[in-house]
Parts: C-alpha cells; sequence; structure tokens
C-alpha cells in the first residue's frame, strides 16, 4: 500500500465518514489469561466512545511506510485449507458476527503475541464504498468502483495510572488519585485485506508496529503467515557489516561519509516516489563503487550481500539504512551529530602523535549558550602579544 492509499482509509475514521459496522475486543492480563470480552455494534455506541476509538485506529495506520507500515504478501501456501489467509478471509467475511470465529482469532493471538503487561485486543470491520476517480484523478464520491470490505486489528497495552493527589470539587479536598486501567496507544496491529491501487488485495496484508526493532515475528507468523521482510533496525545493522567487512582495515571516516551522502542524495532523487525506494545488490554494489571504494574491495561483495541479508530477503529500504537529518560519531567519552550537509566539516588528523577528529568552525561557537572566544580570534591575540 502506498501513503495515499493508507491515508484513505484513515479519513474514514470519523464520525462523518464512518463505515465501521462492528467492533469487538479481548481484555488479557499478563498470564495469557482472559479477563473479559466484548462486541458491540459501532453505530450504537456513545459519541465520545467512537472518537476514542477512532484515535486507536488512525494510530494503528500512522508511521513511515516500511518502518512502521509493513506490506506483507502471503504465500501460495497460506491461501490454501487451513492456511492464515483462508482464515483471516472467512473472519472478514463473517463480518465479525460468528463468535466462535473471534474466539479462535482470539487464541491465536493470546498463544503467538508477546507481552510484559496487560493488553486490549480490539477488532473492527468496515465496509467502505470506494469513489471512483475521474481521468484527471480527481475523486468522484457519486460512482463507487467497488465496496472495500475489511478488518483492522489493533492491539493496546492497558497499564494502570501513576498513582497521585487529585481535587475532589464535592468535599472541597485533595485526596489520593483513584488509580484505573489505561488503554494505551496500540503497539501491533494489521489490516486485511490490503487497499492495493485503490482495490481489495486479498494476497496481501498491511502490518502494523510501533516499534520498529519489535517485529513480533511468532504474532505475524501464525496470525498472518505472510513472508516478513526484515525489520528496520535489522537492515541499518545489516548495512553497517556490510561496510565494515567490505573496507574492513581502511573503513575511513571520509569514506563512510562519502557513502552516507550518496545515500542521502539518492533518497533525495527519489522523494517524490509514493513508494519506498529499495535497493538490491546491484544497487548497493554500484552505491559502493560510486562512492569511491575501489572495486578489488568488491571480490567477495555478492557472497557477503547474500549471508548478510539472508535467504529470500533481496532487497534493502534506503531510508531505513541512514538518519537522513543527521550524520553521528560516536567515541567512548562523546558523541557528535552535525547536519549530513555539514559532514564535509569534520575531518580526522594525527595531532602531536594522537589520532584527532577535526572540527572546522567558521563562525562563532556557543558552550551551553555562552558565546566564547573562536580560534581566530585566539590567533588574533597571540599576535598581538608579540
Amino acid at each position: 500500500m502506498l501513503k495515499s492509499e493508507i491515508a484513505e482509509i484513515k479519513k474514514q475514521f470519523t464520525h462523518a465518514n464512518s463505515s465501521i459496522t462492528k467492533v469487538c475486543g479481548c481484555y488479557v492480563d499478563a498470564n495469557k489469561e482472559i479477563k473479559s470480552k466484548f462486541t458491540e455494534s459501532f453505530l450504537t455506541l456513545p459519541e465520545e466512545e467512537t472518537f476514542k476509538y477512532f484515535e486507536i485506529f488512525k494510530k494503528t495506520l500512522s508511521g513511515s511506510l516500511s518502518r512502521n507500515l509493513i506490506n506483507m504478501e502471503f504465500p501460495i501456501s497460506a491461501e490454501f485449507n487451513g492456511g492464515t489467509q483462508e482464515f483471516l478471509l472467512k473472519l472478514r467475511n463473517s463480518e465479525l458476527k460468528e463468535e466462535d470465529l473471534i474466539d479462535q482469532f482470539y487464541d491465536k493471538v493470546i498463544a503467538s503475541y508477546e507481552s510484559e503487561g496487560n493488553y486490549l485486543v480490539l477488532l473492527h470491520f468496515a465496509a467502505y464504498d470506494v469513489p471512483g476517480r475521474g481521468k484527471d484523478h480527481r475523486i468522484m464520491d457519486d460512482a463507487s468502483d467497488e465496496v472495500y470490505s475489511y478488518i483492522l486489528c489493533s492491539i493496546c497495552p492497558v497499564k494502570l495510572t501513576k498513582p497521585g493527589l487529585s481535587y475532589n470539587d464535592e468535599m472541597n479536598a485533595f485526596q489520593a488519585r483513584i488509580q484505573d486501567w489505561v488503554v494505551g496507544v496500540p503497539e501491533n496491529g494489521f489490516l486485511f485485506p490490503a487497499f492495493n491501487d485503490r482495490s481489495t488485495d486479498l494476497h496481501a496484508v498491511l502490518f502494523f508496529t510501533k516499534n520498529a526493532e519489535d517485529s513480533q515475528y511468532e504474532f505475524v507468523d501464525t496470525l498472518l503467515g505472510a513472508d516478513i521482510p526484515l525489520p528496520a533496525g535489522i537492515q541499518k545493522q545489516t548495512f553497517q557489516m556490510l561496510i565494515e567487512e567490505t573496507l574492513q582495515e581502511e573503513c575511513e571516516l571520509e569514506t563512510v561519509r562519502t557513502i552516507h551522502e550518496k545515500l542521502n542524495e539518492l533518497i533525495e532523487e527519489k522523494k517524490d516516489i509514493p513508494e519506498p525506494l529499495k535497493l538490491d545488490q546491484i544497487d548497493v554494489k554500484n552505491l559502493f563503487i560510486d562512492s569511491g571504494i575501489d572495486k578489488t574491495k568488491l571480490v567477495h561483495f555478492e557472497e557477503n550481500f547474500e549471508k548478510a541479508i539472508g535467504e529470500g530477503k533481496k532487497e534493502l529500504i534506503a531510508e531505513n539504512l541512514i538518519n537522513t537529518k543527521s550524520f553521528e560519531i560516536k567515541a567512548p567519552d562523546v558523541v557528535i551529530k552535525i547536519n549530513p550537509a555539514q559532514a564535509h566539516l569534520i575531518e580526522t588528523k594525527i595531532v602531536d602523535g594522537r589520532k584527532c577528529l577535526v572540527i572546522a568552525i567558521n563562525d562563532q561557537i556557543e558552550v551551553n549558550g555562552i558565546t566564547i572566544t573562536t580560534f581566530q580570534d585566539i590567533e588574533d591575540d597571540e599576535q598581538n602579544v608579540e
């Protein structure tokens, strides 16, 4: 799914546009025991409640594409009898009206979902009447192409509020606040089926994770059974490892900085393309060559790439590999962060026999908000003394 397609579904989470008919939930404690369950007609809920649900549903479709929102495809085996896709399709087609199917879904979640505390499993069904588009690509509300029926799952932590004091208006006094169990923003979830090309795609699912490092492998495998791409954090570590293994003892600041700059340029060039920029083995190799890495260093690159990225996972997402907003240098006792466009100001030099990072300073600098004398001022003072 593209950003525009995700945004189109999110626009339905308002009182004016909502097409949600059913919502159900299961409250699970830290011991994986069900504390309560409910199924409600969404249209009969009080408006103040539906507003809270809308906020949760929107959060389940929020974040960066390919980092927090991950497109996954089902393998053929998942679509046969007993497969994960077939089960989800039955659940979707039931419109959440069959309790046995819903209970089976809860059992699958509880058996596979990793959580240290209590959590709420929310599931809703909606049937979105998809507006058509004219030749000028404008949406025509009075012309529908199809009805997109889907289920959205949101898994939210439930935590006890912190103790404190509160004011009791009736007693005109402060007293200990009553602690409540509060539903937090979702940490994981999924949308099935996917809404690709503004149409139902039964062969794909959109997975959500608030924490890009927490992919809930067992949950995804048990509930979705879809092909799981490398998590964003693992992709970044893989890319870093490829650089280190390729350069080895010649892994210098200047080369790493150039790779960062070249990758930043690629991302900037493709920023208007709706799909995330993907880099395969050839793309990464060409990036290294363009960054000045000698081809003799790339003799075993294909082998290292296959080993690092894993079987069947042939692409990396460019935006997952670097921080496009910051260039960071870290040593045991110091961390330097700089605008990537100004990374050339940092050099490595041997000063008085010691390895040093040298930062060129053109203007005045501040330390803890205090303007201090620049190096040029010091040189001028020394010349005046002479």
